[in-house]
């Protein structure tokens, strides 16, 4: 891995052990390797979880936007780059750049982070750290910042109680999970004739273990899913949304 402050990079490899049934690296897995190289930048900068969790503040991902021409492959070395766009008192914008080892641009990823109060659950006012102002770098990111995600009217609905394993440090859903069974909607057909080519997910309200949502989709536009993840008293926790595009031959 390597930095120059503004701009920090890691180099993986993709295991036969990490891949989807059609031989590429899962959605799921790039999440967790958002997530991961965020945390590395962030470490780096004396920023990260160990400085934080001194004031009970933690970095907390409020949303994902990522769009890729595909996925790396089976035995494939591949890089994800990060860098920080802007930021304003509420939210960190954190971009980042897929390529493969031949130096392919595969595709890009938008994030929104914020800083929570453990105690209160509540924002914390960032404006004031002065490592982000000084470390805005100017990479461009060309794909389309996420759409507004409404509610759902109608769809398809499955309920799944969350349990031990779905939850993290934290001790709510983990992203990943939430990710995950909004993608077990589908099924093997449909990864094996199309794969997503652009994924918009927001988080909005913290879930638990032992809790009870329904996770729905509106396939109407069968090549733009729209999700969400809602509890009992209709308030949704998750909303999400799929486009998908054809398998080349």
């Amino acid at each position: 891995m390597c930095s120059n402050k503004k701009e920090f990079f890691r180099d993986y490899y993709l295991a036969a052990g990490e891949c989807n049934p059609q031989g590429e690296m899962p959605l799921t897995l790039l999440m967790q390797r958002i997530i991961e190289i965020a945390t590395f930048h962030a470490n780096s900068w004396g920023v990260g979880y160990a400085r934080l969790i001194q004031d009970n503040h933690v970095w907390v991902l409020s949303r994902v936007t990522i769009e890729v021409t595909r996925f790396p492959r089976v035995n494939e070395n591949y890089r994800l780059t990060t860098w920080i766009e802007d930021y304003n008192r509420h939210f960190s914008q954190r971009n980042m750049r897929l390529d493969d080892d031949q130096g392919n641009t595969l595709g890009f990823v938008r994030t929104i982070w914020m800083v929570i109060d453990l105690s209160t659950r509540a924002s914390v006012d960032i404006s004031q750290l002065s490592y982000i102002r000084e470390n805005i770098s100017s990479l461009p990111c060309p794909i389309e910042p996420m759409s507004r995600l409404r509610p759902i009217g109608e769809g398809h609905a499955v309920d799944y109680t969350f349990g031990y394993m779905d939850c993290d440090f934290n001790r709510h859903v983990n992203t990943v999970r939430y990710l995950s069974h909004l993608m077990n909607l589908f099924d093997m057909d449909c990864y094996d004739n199309y794969f997503i080519s652009r994924m918009e997910i927001s988080f909005i309200k913290e879930s638990h273990y032992g809790e009870t949502c329904q996770f729905i989709i509106d396939d109407a536009d069968p090549m733009d899913s729209r999700l969400s993840v809602t509890d009992a008293d209709g308030n949704d926790h998750v909303r999400a949304r799929f486009r998908w595009q054809q398998r080349q031959a």
